[in-house]
């Protein structure tokens, strides 16, 4: 049996059978969203997120980053409406809704929900869980945007483990269709459901998938990555081959190559490393990636990927 979004959970369990009413009957007014973390994704769930018609407060210690942040959603908005995907009014509500905060304790003091969006490392993440788990209110839903770490540890850093639950978008989160939501072994139901009527009013379809290394997107995504890298570096083809390969052969909408200069080699190189550590030599990372992230070869954040890019457009591959 298939329901619209949610569906199963890892656990067999389907959503409450009151779910579409629920949906509809909540309301945005009600509910404030703290993003913590302004990068590429966390902007972009801001973004996301108060377009939909949410209150966000949109957290970062550095002043720079939510500038930066600031600047992005703009040019987000921008386009939506040049392509006719929004409009002039829309684009000015939803700038609106998004406040920056530089206090983590201002942002989530008073949210009912918190997304966790900071770069991925055990003891960052365990930093924002400790303080949004101690000053977010009862209830609170208390998220991660992790693509790959064990949400089960993640609610270990709280005194909340049931209010704790993946939510994992994709990059650009506006235009990605897909939310994986993430059942850790302390996850109560109730949150699932919640996580999914949350999903459903951001207009995002959904998979509930259990706590294993990589998730169901991450690890598949890695693996083809990963083997693109090995393909480069035997000669097999050229960056710009495999992705064209990819694309019009196998139907994906970017090849390995973008996708990774998007999100970022170090990112990539980081998810990679552990899914190795945990699942095993397959997942190795390919020399040539460590190399490049080592060069500081980044992708578009840095201004050369595996590609270059100028003014935030690709110009060519690197040999």
């Amino acid at each position: 049996m298939k329901r619209q979004h949610g569906r199963w959970n890892g656990a067999g369990i389907p959503p409450s059978e009151h779910y579409e009413a629920e949906v509809a009957a909540m309301n945005h007014a009600d509910t404030t969203v703290a993003v913590v973390g302004a990068g590429t994704m966390g902007h972009g769930i801001a973004e996301t997120v108060a377009r939909a018609g949410f209150e966000v407060r949109l957290h970062d210690e550095s002043g720079t980053a939510l500038g930066m942040a600031k600047e992005r959603i703009e040019l987000i908005l921008d386009k939506a409406v040049a392509r006719g995907a929004a409009t002039k009014q829309e684009r000015d509500d939803t700038l609106a809704r998004i406040d920056l905060y530089h206090s983590i304790d201002a942002a989530v003091s008073d949210s009912q929900i918190i997304i966790e969006a900071v770069p991925e490392g055990p003891a960052i993440n365990q930093a924002v869980f400790e303080q949004g788990g101690r000053l977010a209110p009862p209830g609170a839903l208390l998220a991660s945007n992790t693509s790959a770490m064990s949400i089960t540890r993640i609610g270990s850093w709280t005194q909340r483990r049931a209010d704790v639950v993946g939510l994992h978008f994709f990059n650009p989160p506006d235009r990605m269709p897909l939310v994986e939501v993430i059942k850790g072994r302390t996850t109560a139901q109730s949150t699932i459901d919640r996580a999914l009527r949350f999903c459903a009013q951001l207009g995002k379809e959904t998979i509930v998938v259990a706590d294993r290394p990589g998730f169901a997107t991450s690890r598949l995504s890695a693996t083809i990555g990963n083997e693109a890298w090995h393909m480069f570096m035997e000669g097999v083809a050229s960056p710009e081959e495999i992705d064209k390969a990819v694309k019009l052969g196998l139907g994906f909408p970017m090849g390995p190559f973008e996708l990774g200069d998007l999100i970022g080699l170090d990112v990539r190189l980081s998810s990679l490393e552990y899914l190795h550590k945990t699942l095993g030599e397959r997942f190795r990372p390919c020399p040539l990636l460590v190399e490049f992230v080592e060069a500081g070869y980044l992708g578009r954040k840095t201004g050369r990927g595996v590609y270059e890019y100028y003014d935030g457009s690709q110009v060519s591959p690197d040999g």
